[in-house]
């Protein structure tokens, strides 16, 4: 009887271990490539980009979202950051969007276990979205609509993650390779890397989780009768429609959606209706609930309402267009049920990228990152802002011109330049400064 129990639960977890084996170095490489942009590429200027609903503000917004963290929560975060500090909504949202959709890792993780073909209908796919959403705002989005939301945003109710969405730990100066190479360099991108898996490895876990026990325990003939396989022309506009839907139901966001991806297409889900789901982890039931706290109910529904439009439309454009180019595959044959842990390229390339991953957490634990991590879920109130916007280059100018025995002591750790006395942070990245050996000193 127990073994009877025991089995199926042993099956789904079986699948769900073969899966993150068979993704585990195409994450390690998407949140390293993840952590180079970031650390090269500073969110300070990002209000100052996005004044407006112009082409030019959304293809900014759209590059600036790309170049950042994958995770839901620290998009949606910072896209309130910025619109509080001046920047367009709708800017804003389109941001929020590319954060979450146009992202390097999104897309690696997509080509290993989907197939080339829907990492290329993800990075398609999402400029078209955020057309759609811009468009759907110009037409029903209304003033007063937009200042009740800046009022409820000013009142700074905290959602998750806003601490990470808010720290930025860019370097600045010199070309990018030698701002990769540099010591202050290394260390941001270890910093990034670490903080960006400590805010998603839930959301991938329970994704895996979930796409193990989806692959087990429910049978083929139920996803081909869900799905309408039986009606190909009705499948088609059926996968859009109800993808976004089960995106909503299944609480996990960003890249946890890949492997139950995987799962409802292998199970008869159509190409567009794949793409949909994908697009949908910004409509998830906890981020609607933070939607509520950031702008209000009626901005909330409105962005529901919006959202859902913009992602089943970006769908089936995605459907017709590549299914018009001969671009949607024949075979339904996803990494779910054929993965497994054998002596391939893909323990090779795990072992490989383990280490990579082992050094960047050693770096990370050697020059503060903790600290860091603990301020991570902390609301941006109680911690410094960022870019040092309430201190500015100048205050540290001031300081810098007046040391006392305790300044040349302590400096921050990635940025040698913020100096000041014991128990002082850096208003760069928040850090607590630490004492200089003498090798170090000026």
């Amino acid at each position: 009887m127990l073994a009877s129990l025991l089995s199926p639960i042993a099956e789904a977890l079986d699948l769900a271990f073969a899966m993150t084996w068979e993704i585990l170095w195409a994450l390690v490489l998407g949140f390293a490539l993840s952590a180079v942009v970031q650390a090269v590429i500073s969110k300070g200027e990002m209000s100052r980009l996005l004044p407006d609903d112009s082409p030019r503000s959304l293809a900014i917004a759209c590059g600036l979202g790309a170049a950042s963290s994958s995770c839901s929560y620290a998009a949606v975060a910072l896209a309130r950051s910025i619109f509080r500090k001046g920047a367009d909504f709708s800017a804003a949202m389109a941001f929020e969007f590319a954060s979450t959709n146009l992202v390097i890792e999104l897309g690696i993780l997509l080509a290993v276990l989907l197939g080339w073909q829907f990492t290329l209908a993800e990075f398609v796919g999402g400029p078209i979205m955020i057309v759609i959403l811009a468009l759907l705002f110009r037409a029903f989005l209304r003033p007063e609509l937009v200042e009740l939301a800046r009022r409820q945003a000013d009142k700074g109710v905290p959602g998750v993650m806003e601490g990470h969405a808010e720290m930025d730990m860019s370097v600045g100066g010199g070309s990018i390779v030698s701002r990769v190479r540099s010591r202050e360099g290394f260390t941001a991108i270890s910093h990034y890397y670490v903080m960006d898996w400590a805010s998603i490895w839930k959301d991938i876990a329970l994704g895996l989780l979930i796409a193990g026990a989806l692959a087990a325990w429910v049978p083929e003939s139920f996803w081909q009768g869900f799905f309408l396989v039986d009606h190909p022309l009705l499948s088609k506009i059926w996968g859009p429609l109800i993808g976004p839907v089960v995106a909503m139901l299944s609480f996990v966001c960003s890249i946890g959606n890949v492997p139950l991806a995987a799962v409802l297409w292998n199970g008869g889900i159509s190409f567009g209706g794949v793409a949909a789901f994908i697009f949908a982890d910004l409509i998830i039931l906890p981020i609607l609930n933070i939607y509520r706290k950031y702008y209000g109910r009626r901005m909330s529904l409105f962005l529901l309402a919006t959202f859902y439009t913009s992602m089943v439309a970006a769908g089936l454009v995605v459907e017709v267009l590549f299914q018009a180019l001969g671009l949607v595959p024949d075979e339904r044959n996803a990494k779910v049920i054929e993965a497994s842990v054998t002596w391939n390229y893909t323990t090779f390339l795990n072992i490989a990228f383990l280490a990579l991953s082992a050094v960047l957490v050693v770096r990370f634990l050697r020059t503060g990152g903790p600290q860091m991590l603990r301020m991570m879920n902390a609301p941006a109130a109680r911690h410094p802002d960022a870019h040092a916007e309430h201190v500015g280059h100048a205050d540290q100018a001031e300081r810098a011109s007046r040391p006392t025995a305790a300044d040349e002591g302590y400096a921050c750790p990635m940025h040698p330049g913020v100096r000041g006395g014991p128990g002082d942070r850096c208003p760069r990245c928040g850090m607590r400064l630490e004492r200089r050996d003498d090798s170090t000193r000026s």
